[in-house]
């Protein structure tokens, strides 16, 4: 069910700046990458951004990753082949999946890799599920189950025994049995919380301890209480040498490597918010690659010496209306009361109000102004370069129906009383900044009487606070876990989905759709559910969709390896890769 991305954008643009005569290289056996996200934890089973996903991948190692640009071929890591229904490694009804562990594979403390060890690493990953984590993919795929809880935060009863039962480890061999055939499947365990850790290390250091009798006690640690969030110990080709918070993150090359020694020494990732010292440290060269937002493209591109890439990525960013926020010691939503000084809890629960929002949304000087026109403008989860995308109407900009629904909202007194409220986006993305003040200021401008302060946070604050309902309206992106509606629908819509429950929505329809198009196999029946999704999506004006990015990527010309692929976002650096000459 998978397609690669973008039909009509599926070849990647290659576009090479080099001055005519090259610069010495500098600090040959360092790479150096400036960019502003910052880390909030290394445990496998929690992480979900792109910036934690960067470090798990350098540092453990899945069973099967992607093949060079391809979103849909693997290529086998910790297994000896990846298995299809040709080489036997699927059966033929597509419910269970085998795999042949590589053998003379180190973790960087020293333990040998063993399948008991892969087995282990689900497991304990699955088991701990914390919210707002990665692990419904696994669930979902493997019990059928979203999720180890239900809706009140219990633990579904039976569900560590299907977890206990779904993979487990004859001789040399990692056998997965699903309930059901999963397309998306080879896919998850491509991802970055399908890392393999060892066994003996993840117990001694306070993780899940084989026994199905206290599965239940290792469930849902609490956020920054997750027992490897500081430490990593992987098989890869870098093992971590040092984190500090806010600055930086060194790698340093493991010379025990299985594959042989990486061909970097050491590779350092700093956190630099300004895009002045960014954009300096790239021109003089103390930076290997920086990140550069689609609003500074023009200013680098002029610039010599350097590589560029331009990657149409399989991810979206979109403004999120929490219809349930959190009133206790929230200093987002002033006084919690419709009252002129703050907000109620239920504000966007009123469909007026959303739609006032998305009517506030300037959608094509956003594109002109802040892109550059290097962007897709999407009007719904299912972007382009997913199967059954298609154009679904927007709101279009316009202040007058924005005014007539604010007046509409609460019966009038919405527009009578005013509000004041707080919009957040995470420090140093100048394009959420962008469409924050936007819709600030263009709401603002409907009546005297609305005020709204536009804040940045930092990224690992800010994944906690939008997890406790704390933010009115949250900007945020998405990368595809894997490449399949389904990944983009569910996360979205759905009431359990990764933004979908921290929004507060739910709709009953929606669920449904969303649960009967993953376990739907024929392609047309699939077409008709997904379509109907996107409807749905602009009729309940459940989001403002704001960019689905065209990334710039800007090397050194010194810089040798990259190999773009679009499932793969800014952050994500594959240090095995590359190397300077």
């Amino acid at each position: 069910m998978k397609k690669k991305c973008f039909s009509n954008l599926l070849v990647i643009l290659l576009v090479m700046l080099v001055s005519t005569a090259h610069a010495e290289v500098k600090n040959p056996d360092t790479f150096v990458f400036a960019t502003y996200g910052t880390l909030r934890t290394l445990d496998p089973c929690v992480a979900y951004d792109t910036t934690s996903s960067q470090r798990l991948w350098n540092i453990y190692e899945p069973l099967i990753f992607f093949d060079g640009g391809h979103t849909d071929k693997f290529k086998p890591l910790l297994t000896t082949e990846v298995p299809s229904l040709e080489n036997g490694g699927i059966s033929a009804d597509g419910k269970t999946y085998a795999f042949t562990i590589r053998k003379g594979v180190t973790f960087h403390e020293g333990q040998t890799l063993t399948p008991e060890d892969v087995v282990y690493s689900f497991k304990r990953n699955m088991i701990a599920d914390p919210d707002g984590g990665p692990m419904w993919m696994l669930l979902e795929a493997l019990t059928g189950e979203g999720s180890t809880r239900d809706k009140d935060g219990k633990i579904i009863p039976g569900i560590m025994e299907k977890i206990d039962k779904c993979v487990e480890a004859k001789g040399d061999q990692v056998i997965f049995h699903l309930p059901n055939p999963y397309p998306p499947f080879m896919g998850i365990l491509a991802y970055s919380s399908s890392v393999v850790m060892s066994k003996e290390w993840c117990v001694s250091n306070g993780c899940w301890d084989g026994s199905l009798a206290n599965a239940d006690k290792f469930n849902n640690p609490a956020p920054g209480h997750e027992p490897l969030q500081k430490i990593a110990n992987g098989t890869n080709a870098y093992k971590m040498k040092s984190w500090e918070p806010n600055k930086q993150f060194v790698f340093e090359r493991f010379d025990g490597y299985w594959g042989g020694p990486a061909k970097i020494k050491t590779a350092i990732i700093k956190y630099v918010k300004e895009w002045s010292t960014r954009k300096l440290m790239l021109q003089n060269g103390d930076a290997d690659r920086v990140t550069v937002d689609n609003p500074y493209v023009p200013e680098v591109k002029a610039m010599k010496g350097l590589t560029f890439y331009e990657i149409p990525q399989l991810s979206v960013t979109m403004a999120f209306f929490c219809q349930k926020i959190t009133p206790t010691g929230n200093p987002n939503i002033g006084s919690g009361k419709l009252d002129g000084d703050g907000i109620p809890p239920d504000f966007f629960s009123d469909i007026n109000v959303r739609k006032a929002f998305l009517h506030a949304f300037d959608r094509a000087t956003y594109a002109e102004d802040v892109f550059n026109g290097l962007v897709v403008m999407p009007t719904s989860p299912n972007i382009e370069g997913l199967a059954y995308h298609k154009e679904v109407p927007v709101y279009d900009f316009d202040l007058t129906k924005s005014a007539e629904f604010m007046k509409k909202a609460f019966d009038g007194q919405l527009w009578e009383k005013g509000f004041k409220m707080i919009i957040t986006h995470n420090t140093g993305n100048e394009m959420r900044e962008a469409a924050a003040i936007m819709l600030a200021e263009n709401i603002m401008s409907l009546n005297p009487k609305f005020q709204i302060e536009v804040r940045n946070v930092e990224w690992k604050d800010y994944l906690v606070k939008y997890r406790n309902f704390m933010y009115p309206l949250f900007l945020i992106g998405w990368g595809a876990d894997y490449a399949d509606p389904h990944n983009f629908v569910y996360t979205f819509m759905h009431s359990q989905g990764v933004y979908g429950r921290y929004m507060a929505y739910q709709n009953d329809e929606v669920d449904r759709l969303c649960d009967e198009g993953i376990a739907t196999i024929d392609p047309a029946q699939r077409g008709k559910i997904y379509s109907r999704l996107q409807d749905l999506f602009y009729e309940e004006a459940i989001a403002v969709p704001l960019y689905q990015q065209i990334v710039v990527r800007a090397y050194r010309d010194w810089v040798k390896g990259y190999t773009p692929n679009p499932m793969l976002m800014d952050a994500n650096e594959m240090l095995m890769e590359i190397w300077k000459e």
